[in-house]
């Protein structure tokens, strides 16, 4: 097992929306009030183009060069004709910059990127019937907030995980239930406290207020009216004082956890894992309070000039053998049902809580906050993406 993303937090401005309020909709299976150009998906497959040029997450698109033993992309190659060019992004605002360029056939979304990307007319919808395994993906992944407007597939779900709360098990005492440990009780462990580092984190604070403070009102995490949005800033800045290290690379909080530098924070299961097989005593788990999470998503530009091949690769890329390749490799929760029957490890699929429907409902996915209040709300405004990334800078200082 081994996590491979690298996860370094730009600090340029985000792209603004120039979406349109429309009402309110089903959150469940749009943008909220997104309304996006008209574009129209590929009605059927032509003829392979020979190449497919691709944006992804550092582990997503192995081709046997970083690891001899890692390698799907060459079988992908012989089967299909097409040839993969692919460039590791560091972040969600470089994929989003990126795939503006029209330079690129399909990108691997977080939901921190793709409302961007589909309120700018970059990514188009997907004809999810020319994907046959498509009908294999957990159903619950299936045309979400992130990854669809209307009702409308905008992408392939490829994997998910949850932000969890990590701690040392003999550094922390009384064990931890809630998300208090890293906020309101954050300075029993003055500087020694950690957290993710990107802007997105904002709505860690924001589900724990909506828990904590209901008179705020808080529906969706990554829908903040002002008021909202300041209120989650303030704790933010409040936990400042507390923080040893904001983490964006996985190696450096498994040694701040080994070294003890860093007793509790956020995490993800994956680096819980190899955190434990150094042999740091500790634990991570969900919250009370629930926890936020990413679900990635593959989606092919509107600009695209090899779209048959895309469309072959997201196929590819979700079939049962691949995607349990691709979990294992980077250490997620596959997105097809069957690749749980393909792993090495046959616990895998359990560890991550694959299959867990009941998991997942206590995980609030990334999504990208914009002005239409993915809530529904029409009365009023909600933070956009660009002012979380302004605020971001504050509260680190």
């Amino acid at each position: 097992m081994r996590l491979t993303r690298t996860l370094q937090v730009t600090a340029c401005a985000a792209v603004l929306l120039a979406a349109t309020a429309c009402g309110s909709s089903d959150s469940s299976s749009s943008g909220g009030g997104l309304n996006p150009p008209d574009l129209k998906a590929q009605s059927k497959l032509g003829k392979s183009e020979g190449e497919v040029n691709l944006i992804a997450w550092a582990g997503y698109v192995e081709d046997g060069s970083n690891d001899p033993k890692v390698n799907w992309v060459s079988d992908f190659e012989k089967q299909t004709g097409c040839q993969v060019n692919s460039k590791v992004a560091a972040s969600s605002d470089e994929m989003v910059k990126l795939m503006k360029t029209g330079e690129y056939d399909a990108v691997s979304a977080s939901g921190d990127a793709s409302l961007r990307l589909i309120a700018s007319g970059d990514a188009a919808p997907v004809n999810t019937s020319l994907v046959p395994n498509y009908k294999d993906i957990y159903p619950d992944l299936k045309l979400q907030a992130w990854n669809s407007v209307k009702g409308k597939a905008y992408g392939i779900p490829h994997g998910r995980g949850a932000n969890l709360l990590m701690y040392n098990t003999q550094k922390v005492s009384p064990a931890p239930t809630s998300w208090a440990a890293v906020f309101d009780d954050a300075s029993k462990y003055k500087g020694h406290v950690t957290a993710y580092d990107s802007p997105i984190y904002i709505a860690d604070a924001a589900l724990y207020l909506k828990a904590t403070k209901p008179e705020l009102k808080i529906k969706d995490p990554y829908a903040l009216d002002q008021t909202q949005f300041d209120a989650a800033v303030a704790l933010l800045k409040k936990q400042n004082a507390d923080i040893g290290e904001y983490w964006s690379d996985y190696l450096k909080e498994i040694s701040a956890f080994k070294s003890g530098d860093s007793v509790v924070g956020t995490t993800w299961q994956v680096i819980a894992n190899l955190t434990a097989d150094e042999g740091t005593r500790i634990k991570a788990f969900v919250p009370k309070e629930g926890s936020t999470g990413w679900s990635d998503t593959w989606m092919i530009s509107a600009k695209a000039q090899h779209p048959n091949c895309a469309y072959k690769w997201l196929n590819w890329i979700v079939s049962p053998k691949v995607n349990a390749q691709v979990a294992e490799y980077f250490g997620e929760a596959p997105a097809n049902a069957k690749a749980c029957e393909e792993t090495s490890d046959k616990n895998f699929c359990t560890t991550y809580h694959a299959a867990d429907t009941a998991y997942w409902k206590n995980i609030a996915f990334w999504n990208t906050p914009i002005e239409q209040c993915l809530d529904g709300r029409t009365d009023v405004k909600c933070v956009p993406y660009a002012k979380w990334v302004q605020a971001w800078t504050e509260i680190k200082g």
